[in-house]
């Protein structure tokens, strides 16, 4: 049987990127997906494609900086489905490039409300269903969270602190048979990290330095996160599983 045959499974930020991939990748093993992000329209077509390949795909757009739109997602998904096995906290707002001097207090808490309240709100909203299927959230962080960082220091505290939420929601669903975890991306190919891959000479020189050989493929996160949330890591929650290519432990000289 495949891995998450009937299982349903909402992807934040789904319409692009290492969400879509996720959820392409969750519906190819069998799992129906709800895909989501700001637009509608963008939603559609994710959803028509996983369609069109046989699977199963539920578009709902959602801005997760909105409460009211969170608790609609959750709710039609369930009201479509029936039920909730997995939760992809995959979505993020990084609108500032600059060093922290030059941070104005709205940016910041833009970053903070969407890549943190907002994941709190919709863990917080998910979980009595997902108690009822023992089922398991992961919340999408990155290695910007595990170092100092000149250009991007908010964005990079909102995902040191997904990791440590990750670790708190671990601990307060445990006892309701939800696992918690989060995985940090390293330099992955996406829209969002269109800016850093501009510069090709800064890639080929990195490329040679990480120890994979290569900048990351949203399939590769995919992959990882695809094991999260199956019954092969039962007896892990509350970990941050670093999927970077080597960037962490590579060597600077």
């Amino acid at each position: 049987m495949q891995p998450h045959h009937h299982k349903v499974f909402i992807i934040t930020g789904s319409s692009r990127g290492i969400g879509r991939a996720t959820a392409e990748q969750l519906a190819a093993d069998g799992a129906r997906v709800v895909i989501s992000s700001r637009t509608q329209e963008a939603c559609d077509v994710v959803a028509e494609g996983i369609r069109s390949n046989g699977g199963d795909a539920l578009p709902l757009a959602c801005h997760i900086g909105k409460s009211d739109q969170l608790q609609s997602l959750v709710e039609t998904t369930l009201e479509h489905y029936g039920r909730l096995d997995g939760l992809v906290c995959n979505a993020a707002s990084n609108p500032v490039y600059g060093p922290m001097q030059q941070l104005e207090q709205q940016a910041f808490d833009i970053i903070m409300h969407n890549n943190i309240w907002s994941q709190i709100e919709l863990c917080r909203m998910a979980a009595p269903h997902l108690q009822q299927q023992q089922g398991s959230i992961v919340l999408i962080s990155s290695v910007a969270g595990l170092s100092g960082q000149k250009m991007l220091g908010a964005y990079a505290i909102s995902k040191a602190g997904e990791m440590q939420l990750a670790r708190n929601l671990a601990l307060e669903y445990g006892p309701l048979g939800v696992r918690v975890n989060a995985v940090a991306p390293g330099l992955i190919r996406t829209d969002f990290s269109q800016a850093l891959l501009a510069d090709e000479k800064q890639v080929a020189y990195l490329e040679r330095s990480l120890p994979a050989g290569r900048v990351g493929n949203p399939e590769d996160i995919a992959g990882v996160i695809g094991f999260l949330l199956s019954p092969a890591a039962a007896y892990v929650t509350g970990q941050t599983i670093v999927a970077d290519g080597g960037m962490t432990i590579a060597q600077s000289l």
